[in-house]
């Protein structure tokens, strides 16, 4: 394995996130136009399929603690670009609904395996002060992978099948880098290691609120994610390739959101939270009302991407500091909360738009992410004594310090380097 310094690994990682999650995942609402058309599937049918690999993520993100303790960080980062690679081959083949949810169910698994393996490197190969920044621009990949995405549909419209064989390649690549550059990590706990303390009741109740929120942001997101390009074709008469200049926006704007949940972490996270689900409604607002315009549909694709990735990126350090010492639990959280809500939301919003209509589901998705916004002063705070955890350690000093202790039960401090992996 070839060493990596912060950026690097930081890079690294937001390049994996860009295909795990912005190619595997989200890139596919981007091309249910001409997969609909082709297959001729409902907008029902589309909602349960926009749904499986939410479902086949929390599954995944449920075992990936477990996987990343048992078979290390690399073979977990490699497993779950294996996972990619044949469910966006299984899509590209797909000749019915079928194939094409088997497809996506295996892409989810390689997004839920993804974020804990990398998470579980970090702790090795990152500063500790680094920890919330580095997993912020991680996250921010999921920008990168969706911008990626975009000429595809643009230069190769109808040809689907071929963007999707074109991403199984990239994927592939991806698994020969997690091997490369990833740090195995070792499975074997120091002997003299003590079980990490208990979560206490007030961390749970504020782990409780924080996945309360990420869960409405996920089930309001969905409408978009999964619809956008459809309504934006079925409503605003535009063609399939037009819709990617959607996804470029929301690409584009999604990368800034790295910033805005740093800017957050350290000043008031419930006003951003708030502030940015607001946005979020007014993206499925504009898109609803004016999906033949163009310029407008743009801006509202801005606006969702800044707000999304805003958000998932504020969650993910919320959860980093509620619980600084388990970061193979704390950020999964709200990941897990997210893609349930999610989960939830594809099929309803479906329903919706068999029911009412594109606009009309939209316009009720806008409704629910505004009175969300309305109760985010409960957004949770930090515990107060965050600042007094150790800055700057690196290795597996930074994993188990607070947990080691010598012959006599007391910590040891400084000294915890002398364990060392095998």
């Amino acid at each position: 394995m070839k060493t990596l310094s912060n950026t690097g690994f930081a890079l690294l990682g937001a390049a994996l996130v860009a295909i795990s999650y912005g190619l595997a995942r989200f890139a596919f609402g981007l091309f249910v136009p001409p997969i609909r058309d082709e297959l001729e599937m409902t907008a029902s049918v589309i909602g349960v399929i926009g749904a499986l690999p939410l479902i086949s993520f929390v599954l995944a993100m449920l075992v990936a603690p477990f996987s990343a303790d048992r078979l290390g960080a690399r073979n977990t980062a490699v497993l779950s670009g294996l996972f990619g690679v044949g469910g966006l081959v299984l899509i590209s083949q797909a000749t019915g609904p079928l194939t094409l949810g088997a497809g996506v169910f295996a892409c989810g698994i390689c997004t839920g395996l993804m974020m804990p393996a990398l998470t579980a490197a970090m702790q090795v190969v990152v500063d500790r002060s680094m920890h919330g920044r580095v997993s912020s621009i991680m996250n921010a990949g999921t920008s990168v992978g969706v911008v990626v995405a975009v000429p595809t549909i643009l230069f190769l419209t109808g040809a689907w099948r071929l963007a999707y064989v074109s991403f199984a390649v990239l994927a592939a690549i991806g698994v020969i880098a997690a091997w490369t550059f990833i740090p195995a990590v070792s499975r074997v706990i120091p002997s003299n290691a003590a079980p990490p303390e208990p979560i206490s009741a007030r961390q749970w109740w504020r782990l409780s609120r924080l996945s309360l929120f990420a869960f409405a942001m996920g089930f309001i997101s969905a409408a978009y994610w999964i619809f956008a390009p459809d309504l934006a074709v079925n409503l605003g008469a535009l063609s399939s390739g037009e819709t990617g200049w959607l996804w470029l926006a929301v690409g584009i704007a999604g990368l800034g959101g790295a910033a805005v949940s740093d800017l957050a972490d350290h000043n008031n996270p419930a006003i951003t939270h708030a502030l940015m689900l607001v946005m979020m409604a007014a993206s499925l607002a504009l898109l609803a009302a004016s999906p033949d315009q163009i310029l407008i549909a743009g801006f509202s694709a801005l606006v969702f991407g800044l707000s999304y990735m805003s958000l998932t990126g504020l969650y993910l350090m919320t959860g980093i500091r509620l619980l600084p010492g388990r970061l193979s639990m704390g950020p999964v959280l709200p990941f897990l909360a997210c893609a349930l809500g999610q989960a939830a939301g594809s099929p309803v919003v479906g329903l919706l738009v068999e029911e009412f209509g594109y606009a009309d589901a939209f316009s009720i998705f806008c409704v629910f992410g505004i009175l969300v916004a309305i109760v985010s002063p409960f957004y949770p705070s930090y515990l107060e004594d965050e600042s007094e955890q150790g800055e700057g350690e690196t290795g597996l000093q930074a994993a188990y310090d607070n947990q080691l202790t010598d012959a006599g039960g007391e910590p040891l401090g400084n000294d915890a380097e002398t364990a060392q992996t095998p």
